[in-house]
């Protein structure tokens, strides 16, 4: 320390000893608890907010008591945590623990449970104090040890924890033993509703935080205006995931609640120093939140009550910034406060700080290691309370009917309940009388048909906060109305271009940061929209909501937020002049391996098809859509009647194609807007032959599947629709898709019958700069194709419908572009 800071620390301490010799409350909690230690610092922080909330009516005797019992309950839980890792006997009587009370094999992440656990404690006073109930998350989400033990302590539980555990030995018992048990029930599933992670039955929890990263670029967009959000946020995902800092230009007060960010900066990952931490510590990240423009408040990450401060003051500065706008005294970006909670790895336990503590501190199995147990009992009987003070510290935190407000676990957060108030119609685009007449065609973009009943939806429902997630070029991608009626969200708008300090289209060249934007918005309606190439870039955070999501179904909880399109586009086969990289349909084939019944991929075939699927969107909650849709023109081909049952089946037989299709000889399904072209091509042809054959349009091949649970089994396509399309008697088969073809045919396993009798066209990573028809001949998908490999599970010569000039470009024996390469006659 420096002369100065010498002399401030005096003059803190006189200052505070000064306080507490008036207020003996005050000094009766200033002397700590336990492991529990209150710098002069800290002191002197809630003694200054303990006289501003004293001016806004909350007792000091009731802030006293409530310190005075946040520490018991912060050392009750730290002392439930190392029992949760190492001991599957509990006594509250704080008996030390016999070889036999301890795992045969430990688990758990203890040492950042441990740092959660005055952190949740904090919040959970905080929210005693005030008399308001905030919502919270946590981005390191294997800490939900911390999250169970407080929540078990102050009776915050959902249902089924409430079922399973109490405060008795028997009940604590129960709860150590449930976590990490690996148990499965009669039912083979997980028997412990406790989990590795956040998962739902974490009261409170809205995000699992298994994914370093993802919670900090989501909570700013969390709350709507009026409600708070407390957010624990990890130094490891700081430098695991980019695009935090870019909170300051996304908050508004307008259209944002209040948010609280808190780092646990405790300096350490898995086994290794943290980036930060080797590159300066804790000043380093100061000047860094400053050039973003946060504003860092450093406190003890030790003390349950400095929390409490901590939210407090974030809370305070953020509210006066938002007046300091309104009152036109400074503009956006506001400061975002930002807490950074110093502490060391696993504090208030046995090797705080070091490697160890992250995941078993003691360094041995105290079953088997006489000294390890010995550590354990020593070092746990440092944060036992007695029961009668644990139980009078309880009762402090019961205040929710006294002061008219719900449980943590039943924050606004976590039971969105959003619906359309109107839904309106699509425009449709007309089509031809005879739709095998090529030459009667007219295109449409069918972006501009989601581009406007997007709009639409947004402007007939103003109650819904929109967000719209966009890492570039709204414009090229079709979305211009859109773009003009929400504008790009900046801090300083340009004149003359879709820009606004109040914008809902949240733009940043990181595809996880945008989606983030809207995935978090579940109280109001969502767009995201990206290149299909780039939507693998989002696949991480899609696919946590997406778990979390199916999580909550699975045990009967209610998803009631709006359903979330991800609509991909400037797609694999239209986007030829950027060369292969961005040629990639990986992202729709990935969301098609997680629960079709919360992953929806659709491949809308036109205008119409693309208008009936956004309406129908967001007249469903609790699921992702990932939506291939073509920005360029193509043919307008279905009806409105045949859209709505195409969206609403998954499926559709073209009466208007085919030939003789009541006895079909084999079935072409296409998969994708430029496939279904090619195959009513091939259709053609195969008419001109009279070759007796049938065309299917699938839009949602998740609907086609092998049901992998009930879920899925629910949403599948029913047996007659599969029999009315897929006779049996017609095993000659055709699929023509937008994807790589393996991955779909596993999908459409059922459809399968075998590879003599069944083929598969698609996406065979072959591509580079070429136009729509070079890209679909080069990777095997055109209409040639298509009748060579149904000429093939017919076993009939190639020769009965290609012509010798086709046949040879086919084979490589000639230029495709005057035979294949030029449409057939339809």
């Amino acid at each position: 320390m420096t002369k100065t800071q010498n002399i401030e620390t005096v003059r803190r301490g006189d200052r505070t000893q000064l306080f507490r010799e008036k207020h003996p409350g005050a000094d009766r909690w200033a002397a700590g608890y336990g492991q529990i230690e209150h710098t002069p610092e800290t002191q002197e922080r809630v003694f200054c907010m303990a006289e501003i909330l004293a001016e806004r009516g909350i007792p000091e005797d009731e802030l006293w008591e409530l310190l005075y019992a946040l520490d018991r309950i912060a050392s009750a839980g730290m002392w439930l945590v190392v029992h949760e890792t190492y001991a599957q006997k509990i006594y509250r009587d704080g008996r030390d623990l016999k070889p036999e009370d301890f795992k045969t094999k430990p688990e758990g992440h203890t040492g950042g449970s441990l740092n959660m656990v005055p952190a949740y404690s904090g919040y959970m006073a905080i929210d005693a104090i005030t008399h308001i109930t905030r919502g919270w998350m946590m981005g390191q989400g294997h800490c939900v040890a911390a999250i169970d033990s407080v929540n078990l302590l102050l009776d915050n539980l959902n249902p089924v924890h409430a079922d399973r555990y109490d405060l008795s030995d028997e009940g604590l018992t129960r709860y150590v033993r449930d976590f990490y048990s690996y148990k499965l029930d009669e039912e083979g599933r997980q028997d412990s509703p406790l989990g590795s992670h956040v998962n739902p039955y974490t009261a409170g929890g809205i995000a699992e935080g298994g994914y370093l990263g993802f919670v900090q670029l989501e909570y700013v967009h969390t709350p709507l205006p009026g409600e708070r959000l407390v957010v624990f946020l990890s130094d490891g995902a700081f430098e695991e995931q980019r695009g935090s800092d870019w909170v300051p230009r996304w908050w508004r007060s307008q259209d944002c609640g209040l948010v609280a960010p808190i780092m646990i900066n405790n300096g350490r990952r898995i086994d290794q120093r943290s980036t930060m931490a080797q590159k300066g510590g804790t000043d380093w990240l100061i000047e860094h939140l400053k050039l973003n423009n946060f504003d860092p408040i450093v406190f003890d990450g030790g003390d349950p009550a400095a929390f409490v401060w901590a939210i407090f003051e974030i809370e305070s500065r953020l509210e006066a910034g938002a007046k300091a706008v309104e009152r036109g005294e400074a503009n956006y970006p506001v400061p975002i406060p930002y807490g950074i909670a110093v502490a060391q790895k696993g504090a208030g336990f046995y090797n705080a700080g070091e490697n160890l503590a992250h995941n078993l501190p003691l360094g041995g199995n105290p079953r088997k290691d006489t000294k390890a147990a010995q550590i354990f009992n020593e070092w746990s009987r440092k944060l036992w309370v007695p029961p009668e003070e644990l139980d009078a510290a309880i009762a402090q935190f019961q205040n929710h009917d006294h002061s008219d407000r719900p449980l943590e676990r039943d924050n606004p957060m976590v039971w969105r309940d959003v619906s359309l108030r109107e839904v309106p119609e699509p425009d449709f685009q007309p089509i031809p009388e005879n739709r095998m007449d090529r030459s009667a065609w007219t295109t449409s973009q069918p972006m501009k048909a989601a581009d406007k009943m997007f709009v639409a939806t947004v402007r007939a429902n103003p109650h819904l906060r929109p967000r719209v997630g966009n890492p570039d070029e709204m414009k090229s991608n079709r979305l211009q109305t859109t773009l003009d009626a929400l504008k790009f969200r900046v801090t300083d708008p340009e004149e003359g271009i879709p820009e606004d300090i109040h914008g809902a289209v949240i733009t940043a060249l990181n595809e996880e940061a945008i989606a983030a934007a809207a995935l978090a918005n579940k109280g109001g309606i969502n767009l995201i929209a990206t290149y299909e190439a780039f939507g693998a870039k989002m696949h991480g955070v899609m696919r946590q909501e997406i778990i979390f999501a199916k999580h909550r179904k699975g045990i009967g909880q209610p998803r009631d937020w709006l359903s979330i399109p991800l609509i991909l586009t400037s797609h694999t086969w239209e986007n030829g002049k950027n060369e292969q990289s961005h040629q990639d349909p990986m992202m729709s084939e990935a969301m098609l391996n997680e629960p079709s019944d919360i992953s929806r991929v659709l491949f809308p075939a036109d205008y119409n098809s693309v208008g009936v699927l956004m309406q129908k969107l967001y007249q469903t909650h609790g699921q992702f859509w990932s939506v291939v849709v073509s920005k360029r023109g193509i043919a307008n081909l279905f009806s409105r009647e045949e859209a709505e049952q195409l969206i609403e089946q998954g499926a559709i037989k073209l009466g208007w194609a085919g030939y003789r299709q009541d006895s079909p000889q084999v079935i072409l399904t296409a998969i994708g807007a430029y496939e279904l072209q090619e195959v009513l091509k091939a259709s053609a042809r195969l008419t001109e032959r009279e070759m007796p054959h049938s065309v299917v349009y699938m839009v949602e091949p998740g609907r086609f599947r092998i049901p992998r649970d009930e879920g899925e089994l629910e949403h599948a396509a029913s047996g007659n629709l599969v029999a009315a399309l897929y006779p049996e008697s017609v095993p000659s088969r055709v699929f023509v898709t937008h994807t790589r073809p393996e991955p779909m045919l596993g999908t459409l396993q059922p459809l399968h019958t075998g590879f003599n009798r069944t083929a598969a066209l698609g996406f065979v990573n072959v591509g580079g700069t070429l136009n729509g028809e070079g890209m679909l001949f080069v990777n095997r998908c055109s209409w040639g194709h298509v009748l060579a490999e149904a000429a093939r599970v017919c076993d009939r010569p190639r020769e009965d419908f290609l012509t010798t000039e086709e046949r040879d470009a086919l084979e490589g024996k000639s230029c495709p572009q005057g035979a294949i390469g030029s449409p057939v006659s339809i």
